[in-house]
């Protein structure tokens, strides 16, 4: 697992940004293994779903103990600051009104986030032409196919999608394109 927060503090620096908090869409450890230096490095809080929060500093019960394994010797902790969020939880941070969705289906505590209005970061619930898994620990796909309906088809076509992986998309595009919203048939 790659540690990407020097990375991260590069773009920072080049661009002359000041970090102001961390948003986590999901407690998988490929979301969350560089949240403790970034967070405690700008001595910002990291934002998570309250039913993943627990993974940050346990990756084992989500990822389950044949994959930890790998991570032999490897110690995980929580950021010194840590804030829950629950559903439709109202962040304004720097004149930006981020909004909290819980969309629960690739892990219990997923979460998505629209900022302004105007953008969705999906997290691993949906991606360009597809959507998160659900067959790991915490993962359901009742409980995806309910999150597609009730919370993503739901949203304003033009907003645009910045997906946990993969390319940028928007709304309209995958209410149109993407065959697990398709298959919806809504």
């Amino acid at each position: 697992m790659p540690d990407i927060s020097r990375d991260i503090e590069m773009i920072v620096e080049e661009h002359h940004l000041k970090p102001v908090a961390a948003l986590l869409t999901h407690g998988h450890l490929d979301h969350t293994y560089s949240i403790k230096p970034l967070a405690d490095g700008y001595n910002i809080p990291a934002y998570i779903h309250s039913e993943d929060r627990r993974f940050i500093a346990d990756p084992i019960g989500l990822h389950g103990e044949q994959f930890v394994a790998q991570l032999a010797g490897m110690e995980f902790a929580e950021p010194i600051m840590v804030k829950e969020l629950k559903n439709n939880a109202v962040l304004d941070l720097l004149g930006m009104k981020i909004v909290a969705i819980h969309a629960p289906g690739h892990t219990r505590g997923s979460l998505m986030f629209t900022i302004n209005d105007e953008l969705l970061v999906s997290g691993d619930v949906l991606f360009a032409g597809a959507i998160g898994r659900t067959d790991l620990p915490t993962g359901s796909a009742k409980e995806m196919t309910q999150t597609l309906k009730s919370k993503v088809l739901t949203l304003s076509d033009d907003l645009r999608v910045l997906t946990g992986h993969g390319p940028e998309t928007t709304i309209k595009f995958e209410r149109k394109n993407n065959p697990y919203l398709k298959e919806l048939g809504l």
